[in-house]
């Protein structure tokens, strides 16, 4: 019994482990240098941050002093030593050191009959600030940051006093100092962990996940697993699977190469399997858009005269239409296969092609039913986020699905047939491709400098990476409703400003 068991298992190992383990129809590797240009605009965006930092008001009483610290507002950062890397398995690492905090905030003192208001400038010194942010696939298949640990001292705080009171202010420093460093330095990382589990968040939630690319096909930019970190790049594996509308749940099952990206030159590298190209050829097949008609006037006049000369016989048997329009229905037979190579990216197509007279008022009658077999080339592209193709007639071949003799008395079509699709054909289905797909990036990110490779069995995009939006700009623009805050207001309560309610 347990010999059986064992050889079960053995025999069920593989499919288990290709189970676990989907290939990828899209990757994307983002490598150390990539991270140093998120480091610069994330940079920017902690100090905006950090000078919305709001800090409670202090006050308290040391025998007969009665003061009040209010309206801390952060006036200047100084954040000139950080660091942006990457941490395996799953998580990136930001490092403030040494970092200097200005504060201005509003003083009320009380001693006996003397009352005094006004501003205190204060800095804080050798702040230093640890953020480790976790990397994850959330529930619908997007990369999320999960968890975030923080932790933030201050070394040194000293505060700048002067007025009628200043040596009031100076003996009391000591308990105002501390208070404020403490209410300072308990505020930074409630801050970031909002700026990233929730601001952030907003912007990764502009990745396209599952969207619609036309009205007959979608495509699905689910995350198969979570990110993989090394301490030189982050890899992420995408489905890439198109499905058409109409079968949103379909699934086609991946037997393509799975992409290997070994480069990290470039600050990002996009891997396209043929299983990518092939689901979307595949969702427009059972779309049913894979078919194109030409009737009448639309058929190139030089190819139906030469069409009428081959059908003579057939048109003449059929008098009354002899000068019934032509109709030729130019039908994908089934969907067509990318093959990628180190020499080029080619596609294969089989369909075939109706001629027909159509009397007006009678039923179409059908001259011929012949077979076709083209060889496409594809030039593969990107332009901003959208990856393009753009098709070339390659290799043209009809024959007869009846006779070989028949295939042979076609022969003649050959040429016209060919050049009906460079010129006609040809040019209708680049357009439908001429707008692309997106690639799944964050709003106002985008690639720059494209290079693109060929491999066995698919394609890799180096690039560099640009921002075309600021972070504040797209979490403006994506900002969530306004829920209770988990932090304290971000406007301090108004001090009082009589002397007998210190």
């Amino acid at each position: 019994m347990a010999a059986s068991s064992c050889r079960l298992l053995l025999l069920l190992l593989p499919w288990l482990v290709t189970a676990l383990h989907s290939p990828p129809g899209c990757k994307i590797r983002i490598t150390s240098k990539g991270l140093d240009l998120v480091k610069e605009e994330g940079l920017h965006f902690v100090e905006q941050e950090l000078q919305n930092i709001t800090v409670s008001d202090l006050h308290g009483k040391e025998g007969q002093f009665h003061y009040n610290i209010s309206q801390v507002k952060v006036m200047d950062l100084q954040l000139a030593f950080s660091d942006l890397y990457f941490q395996p398995q799953q998580h990136l690492v930001f490092n403030i050191n040494n970092a200097s905090i200005s504060l201005r905030f509003r003083r009320q003192l009380l001693y006996w009959f003397f009352y005094d208001i006004g501003s205190i400038n204060a800095s804080a010194d050798g702040v230093h600030i640890h953020t480790v942010l976790q990397l994850a696939k959330d529930e619908s298949g997007r990369l999320k940051i999960s968890n975030i640990t923080c932790n933030a001292s201050i070394a040194r705080m000293h505060a700048g006093f002067s007025g009628t009171l200043r040596k009031v202010y100076e003996f009391l420093s000591t308990f105002i100092v501390t208070g404020m460093r403490f209410l300072l330095s308990q505020q930074i990382c409630p801050s970031l962990e909002h700026a990233s589990l929730v601001l952030l968040n907003s912007v990764l939630d502009t990745v396209p996940v599952r969207n619609y690319v036309d009205e007959h096909i979608g495509i699905d930019y689910s995350l198969l697993r979570d990110p993989a970190v090394s301490t030189d790049t982050l890899d992420l594996d995408f489905k890439g699977m198109f499905f058409p509308r109409a079968r949103e749940n379909q699934d086609l099952e991946n037997h393509a190469v799975e992409p290997v990206i070994k480069e990290n030159e470039r600050m990002v590298y996009v891997a396209f399997s043929e299983y990518f190209f092939d689901s979307a050829m595949h969702a427009y097949f059972q779309a049913g858009v894979l078919a194109i008609e030409l009737r009448g006037e639309k058929v190139p006049k030089d190819l139906e005269v030469l069409l009428r000369a081959t059908f003579f016989g057939t048109i003449f048997m059929l008098s009354p239409a002899v000068d019934a329009p032509l109709r030729l229905v130019l039908q994908v037979s089934a969907p067509p296969r990318c093959i990628i190579k180190p020499s080029g990216t080619s596609i294969s197509v089989s369909a075939f092609l109706n001629i027909s007279l159509v009397p007006p008022g009678r039923p179409a009658v059908q001259l011929s039913s012949m077979a076709m077999e083209t060889k496409l080339s594809a030039k593969v592209f990107l332009q901003g986020k959208a990856l393009r193709v753009q098709l070339d007639l390659r290799r043209f071949r009809i024959y007869s699905k009846q006779s070989a003799l028949e295939s042979l008395a076609l022969f003649s079509l050959q040429a016209p047939l060919k050049t009906l699709l460079q010129l006609t054909i040809m040019p209708i289905i680049n357009e439908r491709t001429k707008k692309g797909v997106q690639i799944p990036l964050p709003e106002g990110m985008d690639f720059t400098k494209e290079v693109v490779t060929n491999h066995a069995g698919f394609i890799t995009v180096g690039a560099d990476l640009h921002f075309s939006k600021g972070l504040r700009e797209v979490i403006e623009k994506y900002r969530p409703a306004p829920t209770a805050p988990a932090y304290p207001s971000s406007r301090p309560a108004e001090p009082s400003v009589d002397p007998r309610q210190l």
